[in-house]
């Protein structure tokens, strides 16, 4: 795989873990009651917001583990 293909590759997965797990902590924070778009930063707010950010974390992972799966074993 050329160097241009594995970081278009790279650049994708990494956004579509990052956007699909922020996506899943803001729908688990909306099924708990937990609201980022509230007025004010109550508990609830401060919540759903780490829960969007722990997602788009997990997310990420998730994409960079199933990258390193991927690899060929002479590039690991």
């Amino acid at each position: 795989m050329t160097d241009t293909n594995r970081l278009l590759m790279e650049g994708i997965s990494d956004a579509v873990g990052f956007v699909g797990g922020a996506l899943a902590g803001f729908w688990l924070g909306q099924l708990l009651g937990f609201d980022i778009f509230d007025t004010g930063y109550g508990t609830a707010s401060l919540l759903g917001i780490a829960l969007v950010g722990l997602g788009g974390g997990l997310g990420l992972h998730g994409a960079r583990r199933w990258r390193a799966g991927r690899r060929p074993p002479q590039e690991q």
